[in-house]
């Protein structure tokens, strides 16, 4: 009796484990798509000003992972992950945080720390303070990382001739062997920059003489440390380019320079130049400040800002020529403001292209060019790898450099900063 013939049921089955497989993978695809993006923003669709130069970038994404940029460029090549969250920035303008490379801080901790925040909600995410700073806060503080404020360096103890009934912070020096035992006690406490004085503050001081200022650039160049100059007159800014000086932490502001001097910068390309404009002594309109500063305050502020100051407008003049035929002539320009006003980072800004640069070359200034001056290698500007330090602004600053007042959010390592917590609490206090 024959058996009835039973089909093999491998082959019934085969396609059916195929396509089970089929489904696994494509599930596992997903599921590690999903896996991939979890945790990551992208900020679609802005305008990004990567601070480096180039540019801009007109409907771009940024994506930012565990603090940092993992991707940037166009949004039609940008590859989001399908977990990623996604952040409509349509009509925004994103662009590196500012770098200022001359404030001075509060010696006192919390007055500091305070400072770095209200400097951060405007838009600052790295400063340095410029040789005013007392004690060894100011040292102490470039290991940290504030969550909520712009993180600093420290030129310690700057270096100056006597100058009896201002600041004694400074070290004074009268001779060499001083002006060497200085900078080797800087050395020691490692500042990222040493800071020069040479000013004879209108004629009441004897100002640091060459011999002086040629033994402390001499001696930090020895000890692997960069020197930056206060400086006022053009005489002198032509003996520290002999000297060896690497940067001025303001412009020349006596006369306009001549082709001495620029003859002298072009033997020495690398000198940065922050220019720290003086006050323009035009009428300016402060109501952009009213998110942190309180009314009654800024009523008198206004009042103060809305007069016509001639003198200032001379002086402005010889800076503001200076700075056009410097830059002009490929002066590698960084960005600084000096003091410790958060807000002065727009003002200075707007000066800058007041002189005659564009709003494009000033925002490089400001970010990128500052951020090489420090040495700052994760900020600056954004690229893949770099810290997520960025300003979300509402109107194109390309446009109109004041269009940097209109920031509706900070990110400071990928993070964003509780703006409108930080505002209250500075009106209160103004």
């Amino acid at each position: 009796m024959s058996r009835p013939m039973v089909r093999p049921a491998r082959r019934l089955t085969t396609p059916l484990i195929l396509m089970g497989a089929l489904l696994i993978a494509g599930c596992g695809s997903d599921a590690e798509s999903a896996n991939e993006g979890a945790g990551m923003l992208a900020f679609e669709g802005a305008r990004i000003i990567t601070g480096d130069g180039s540019q801009a970038i007109d409907n771009g994404t940024v994506l930012v992972h565990d603090g940092r940029i993992q991707w940037v460029g166009a949004s039609a090549d940008a590859d989001v992950p399908s977990g990623a969250s996604r952040v409509a920035m349509e009509g925004k303008t994103i662009m590196p945080t500012l770098v200022n490379a001359h404030v001075h801080l509060a010696s006192e901790r919390a007055e500091r720390e305070d400072q770095l925040r209200h400097m951060a909600y405007w838009g600052a995410g790295a400063v340095i303070s410029l040789g005013l700073d007392e004690g060894d806060l100011g040292l102490a503080m470039r290991a940290e990382t504030p969550a909520d404020g712009a993180r600093s360096q420290s030129a310690g103890r700057g270096i100056t001739a006597p100058e009896p009934g201002r600041s004694e912070v400074p070290h004074w020096v009268t001779t060499e062997d001083e002006a060497r035992a200085a900078v080797q006690e800087l050395a020691g406490q490692g500042v990222d920059f040493v800071k020069i004085w040479v000013d004879s503050r209108g004629g009441q001081y004897d100002r640091l003489s060459p011999e002086l200022y040629g033994a402390v650039i001499d001696e930090a160049h020895a000890n692997d440390l960069r020197v930056t100059a206060h400086v006022f007159t053009l005489e002198d800014a032509k003996g520290l380019l002999r000297a060896g000086i690497d940067a001025f932490a303001h412009g020349i502001r006596d006369m306009d320079v001549d082709d001495e001097l620029m003859a002298l910068w072009a033997e020495r390309p690398d000198v940065v130049l922050v220019p720290n404009l003086p006050n323009p002594g035009v009428p300016v309109e402060l109501g952009w400040l009213s998110p942190t500063t309180a009314p009654e305050t800024l009523e008198g502020m206004q009042e103060a800002a809305s007069r016509e100051n001639p003198a200032a407008q001379e002086s402005f003049g010889i800076q503001a020529r200076n700075l056009a035929r410097l830059h002009g002539a490929g002066v590698k320009v960084a960005f600084g403001t000096d003091g410790s006003s958060p807000w002065a980072v727009h003002m200075e800004m707007e000066d800058m292209v007041r002189s005659g640069m564009t709003p494009a070359q000033v925002l490089h200034s400001a970010t990128g060019q500052s951020a090489d001056l420090l040495r700052l290698t994760d900020t600056g500007t954004l690229a893949e790898g770099m810290s997520a330090d960025f300003i979300v602004l509402d109107a194109n600053p390309l446009d109109d450099i004041t269009n940097t007042r209109t920031v509706s959010a900070v990110y400071l390592r990928g993070l964003e900063l509780d703006r409108e917590g930080l505002a209250a609490r500075f009106r209160a206090g103004s």
